[in-house]
């Protein structure tokens, strides 16, 4: 009989002066990303890397960990201890996880890439095409990766696994920038993903100059994949600005035959539109700024307000990525006047005016 695979499995007991309330904001953050249940002092987290159960006791919060392989069980530790930190940063509690993850091993969901070949997709849009090792995890499980990008003419270092399950960062000059982008192609026989990366000037952009900039032979670092991609469903509406037509790309590119997909994307001038396959019924729509800077055009929620929507009874999802202003207002559309439902639904800030990197997805206080 072949022997069952084991689950990976982690613990902490984590001092806090108000434990039930710590893990009632984690159950309450966690409701958008995986199935929650609470029962008085304990409660379990399912999300589709792994799940968390918590049980609040007497100035502690006891947490165990588990996923179904070393990658699900970091992510575990990792998020848990993200937003438990935050929740709970007035105490700045400890967190020293128990169990399978060693500290100080490589990342699990980490891999050393090189470039091996870049191309122009359009005037300012360029593809790189990075080549790496065991590759099969970032072919599922989201869109979306972390690029670990050395600074120039510095030895990347990379991080490690940190006692708490966040990674531990090297010093500060040898810290790589670090951005988020999305998986145009993953070919996992030739070991290879392409990144898309839109071409704008502006300092604190170290992402777009590396695709400006990026040569075959220059190592970058990889985290992921993470982020969430679209539900089954019979009608799709997908919206974006530039940023996003990686991802709208790729999403079109996996729907079926018999699915239907309105498909809204604003982007410089008519020079920035690109082919886009699909085996599903497609409606596109592209959406021209023209002398309007980036960020400052109202074209994309108009254009997802006057989407006309399935009277029938198909199965809708709408997802959605762009700026932070428009992201706020085409969620407020879906959740209020469509009454779409979480799992509905999703939609992103993929950046911000006048914000870099993941602070585009921090939300006004």
């Amino acid at each position: 009989m072949a022997e069952m695979p084991r689950n990976f499995l982690a613990s902490a007991e984590i001092l806090l002066s108000c434990p039930q309330d710590v893990m009632k904001r984690l159950c309450a953050h966690f409701v958008e990303f995986g199935t929650v249940a609470v029962d008085g002092a304990c409660s379990r987290i399912d999300t589709a890397f792994g799940s968390a159960s918590m049980e609040a006791c007497q100035g502690c919060l006891k947490v165990r960990a588990e996923g179904r392989d070393e990658s699900s069980l970091a992510y575990v530790k990792l998020s848990i201890a993200e937003h438990l930190l935050n929740f709970a940063s007035a105490e700045n509690p400890s967190i020293v996880w128990q169990g399978d993850g060693a500290v100080g091993q490589p990342l699990p969901y980490f891999r050393e890439m090189r470039v091996v070949r870049t191309a122009s997709v359009t005037p300012h849009m360029r593809r790189v095409t990075l080549a790496g090792n065991n590759l099969e995890r970032f072919a599922t499980g989201g869109l979306h990766i972390r690029l670990l990008l050395p600074r120039d003419g510095i030895t990347p270092a990379w991080p490690v696994t940190g006692a708490d399950g966040r990674p531990a960062w090297p010093e500060a000059e040898q810290r790589p920038d670090v951005r988020i982008y999305t998986l145009r192609r993953v070919d996992v026989e030739k070991g290879e993903v392409d990144i898309d990366f839109v071409l704008h000037e502006g300092e604190g952009m170290p992402g777009a100059r590396f695709g400006c900039n990026a040569d075959i032979g220059d190592i970058v670092g990889m985290t992921g994949p993470g982020g969430g991609s679209v539900a089954p469903a019979d009608w799709y509406l997908l919206a974006g600005d530039e940023t996003a037509l990686p991802a709208i790309g790729r999403i079109l590119e996996e729907l079926p035959g018999d699915a239907q997909a309105v498909v809204r994307i604003e982007v410089a001038d008519g020079a920035e539109e690109q082919p886009l396959a699909s085996r599903a019924g497609l409606d596109v729509q592209w959406l021209h700024r023209n002398d309007i800077a980036p960020g400052k055009s109202t074209l994309l929620e108009d254009a997802v307000r006057k989407v006309r929507w399935p009277e029938d009874d198909r199965r809708v999802f709408a997802w959605a990525g762009c700026e932070y202003k428009s992201f706020r207002a085409i969620r407020s559309h879906l959740r209020q006047d469509r009454k779409l439902t979480r799992e509905q639904h999703l939609v992103v800030a993929y950046w911000r005016c006048g914000f870099e990197g993941d602070t585009a997805r921090r939300e006004e206080s």
